[in-house]
């Protein structure tokens, strides 16, 4: 018979190796981050979202390649609609037409997945709706949802019987991956920090994890602005990224053109300045000017973001393209360096144009 020292020792180190295994089990799950193939589902759902075409393109090809199917794409930016609107996600599933035709012609044969099956026989719809509802929010649902659904029945009826039991339903994407997707379109829309909060809930209840949440912000912040990334920080307590960075460059160039050249260099410049701003994510604002009564007095007001960008912004392609052939064209040019009177707000300097 085993001796009672050697039985409490035996116990002893079962119960170590347990509680190590939960304690590394819980680290885990902690620490986990999002995989490639997620990654991507944010990033294509954040620029579904926003209306950014050209940008998805890249992370829609992007995606295919680190292995996302087909359907698994289709069913996000189907998805998509119920929270960024029919035009969005309309405009999103014709670009992936176009992206999937182009590599069929390149060759690339990419996986179709998971066949997209729906259910036309389910009797009663807002039923299954409700308890995905249940399953997603831990919460028990009354039928009508008290205030909006009380007040606009069918909006209720819609929520549970389409986006819930239609679209959540299907297997082609687990509902992590549906929480990450709506999480990523909510981020990065204004104005709609209630429901990115329920929604946050809903992606903790099924297992998105709070490392998680940090890496889908930083994400958003990648493919839209820190300003939309921080509404996700805000929620789960992380601190915020500045907005207003402190070393932002602000310049004033002025600039005085030779007339006979005149039509020419500014045709340059407009190219060089709409280059600079869609292509450069630290490039804030080039605003090309020139005076009423003097064409040839060209200004232009500069925002970098940061040092770096003006430094990288200096060996694009487009600036030094500007720069050496205009090189003749340019009487006078004075560079004049600025400081806001007022970060906390430059952040909104463009907002009433948009």
């Amino acid at each position: 018979m085993m001796s009672k020292n050697k039985f409490l020792q035996w116990m002893i180190l079962f119960v170590l190796t347990l509680s190590m295994t939960k304690m590394n089990a819980q680290e885990n799950k902690t620490h986990q981050n999002l995989n490639a193939k997620e990654q991507s589902l944010v990033k294509i759902s954040s620029l579904t979202a926003t209306g950014n075409l050209e940008n998805l393109k890249v992370q829609l090809n992007a995606g295919l390649d680190l292995g996302l199917t087909i359907n698994e794409i289709k069913e996000a930016l189907v998805q998509l609609y119920a929270y960024c609107g029919f035009p969005r996600s309309l405009n999103a599933i014709n670009t992936f037409k176009t992206i999937l035709d182009e590599r069929k012609v390149k060759g690339i044969n990419d996986i179709e997945g998971k066949k997209i099956v729906v259910e036309n026989n389910v009797v009663d719809k807002y039923e299954r709706g409700r308890k995905t509802l249940e399953t997603l929010t831990k919460t028990p649902q009354t039928k009508p949802a008290p205030g909006f659904g009380e007040f606009a029945p069918r909006i209720d009826a819609f929520l549970k019987e389409h986006l819930f039991a239609d679209i959540f339903m299907s297997e082609v994407l687990t509902y992590q991956q549906r929480e990450l997707v709506t999480i990523s379109a909510l981020a990065s829309l204004d104005e709609v920090e209630g429901q990115l909060q329920s929604h946050i809930n809903m992606g903790k209840n099924i297992g998105i994890t709070e490392n998680q949440l940090v890496q889908l912000a930083d994400l958003v912040q990648e493919s839209v602005n820190k300003t939309q990334a921080n509404t996700v920080r805000k929620i789960i307590g992380k601190p915020l990224v500045p907005i207003i960075e402190n070393d932002m460059m602000v310049r004033i160039s002025e600039i005085e053109i030779i007339p006979e050249f005149l039509e020419e260099y500014n045709s340059i410049l407009k190219e060089e300045a709409s280059a600079s701003i869609k292509l450069e994510k630290g490039v804030i604002a080039i605003f090309p000017m020139y005076q009423k009564e003097n064409p040839t007095q060209i200004r232009i007001v500069e925002i970098y973001a940061n040092k770096e960008a003006y430094q990288f912004h200096l060996q694009t392609p487009h600036f030094l393209k500007y720069k050496t052939s205009t090189l003749k064209m340019v009487k006078s040019l004075k560079l004049i360096d600025m400081e806001s009177l007022d970060k906390e707000t430059m952040s909104e300097i463009f907002e009433k144009i948009n």
